[in-house]
């Protein structure tokens, strides 16, 4: 199992939108990460900053982050999402949410 922490910013004007958007994450999304090892996953918001954190339980996540993008169901969801977002500049190609590294664990 990985733990994945990414971060990435927030428009100031979408915030309220953006916390509408997941308090009432629609179950097909749900289902989606679920189907491609996605679990434990939250958000946390600071500022016009976000993080999120969750753990991947498969066996290859390029190919599963790239086939959940695919889902129609979700490229519906990232549509909504996506405008609220502010990609970092630090983020490496390809990135939409930043990759940080894992320094500390404690089970």
């Amino acid at each position: 199992m990985q733990r994945i922490g990414m971060e990435i910013g927030i428009r100031p004007e979408k915030i309220e939108e953006y916390k509408k958007l997941h308090a009432a994450v629609w179950p097909e999304v749900l289902a989606i990460l679920r189907k491609h090892h996605i679990s434990n996953y939250s958000i946390f918001l600071k500022g016009e900053r976000m993080f999120s954190y969750f753990e991947y339980d498969g066996d290859d996540i390029a190919a599963d982050m790239k086939n959940m993008g695919k889902e129609p169901k979700m490229q519906e969801w990232y549509a909504l999402c996506s405008p609220c977002q502010v990609p970092l500049e630090t983020r490496k190609p390809g990135e939409w949410w930043a990759s940080m590294e894992q320094v500390f664990f404690m089970e």
